[in-house]
């Protein structure tokens, strides 16, 4: 991060080729920051990345079909039976197949599975309000309004052929 130019409040400003090169950058850094981060909280719940991901992905009663999962995060059906498989063994997930087509199946979370996934959400936040102690009070709204911005933005770009 030590390369990247700061935004001062008062002085220069930034033509719109620097400010995408500096929000590149910044998006770059945040999410490796962001997978790291990850990486350290499932590891502390014995679990992998990946893991982590999945069961983020669930609501408390939600069930879930394979192919929504792959496609929600990006994986081969082989790549997320591989997953799936462990958080079997792990007792977070229960699956069961459908008898019209063995390919199929429905994912849902254990009671088990339930308890982690309401840990993991407050280990989330918890970090999260962690972070935010590090960020000026007056600037939690500014940058909650900045973010949801960007997120939208992104979204429109990615709905763009």
């Amino acid at each position: 991060m030590n390369n990247i130019p700061k935004y001062t409040k008062h002085g220069g400003t930034m033509d719109t080729h620097q400010t995408a090169e500096h929000l590149a950058n910044l998006t770059f850094n945040l999410l490796a920051n962001c997978q790291e981060k990850e990486v350290r909280l499932a590891t502390v719940h014995n679990l992998t990345q990946a893991e982590f991901r999945c069961l983020r992905l669930f609501g408390t009663d939600e069930s879930v079909n394979n192919k929504s999962i792959a496609e929600r995060m990006n994986l081969s059906p082989s790549r997320l039976t591989r997953i799936i498989d462990g958080l079997v063994e792990k007792e977070y997930i229960i699956r069961e197949i459908d008898p019209n087509d063995r390919r199929n199946m429905r994912v849902m979370l254990s009671r088990r599975g339930k308890h982690l996934v309401n840990q993991l959400n407050k280990a989330y936040v918890q970090i999260h309000n962690e972070i935010l102690q590090d960020i000026d009070v007056d600037q939690h709204e500014p940058l909650i309004i900045a973010m949801q911005h960007l997120l939208e933005a992104l979204e429109n770009w990615l709905k763009k052929p």
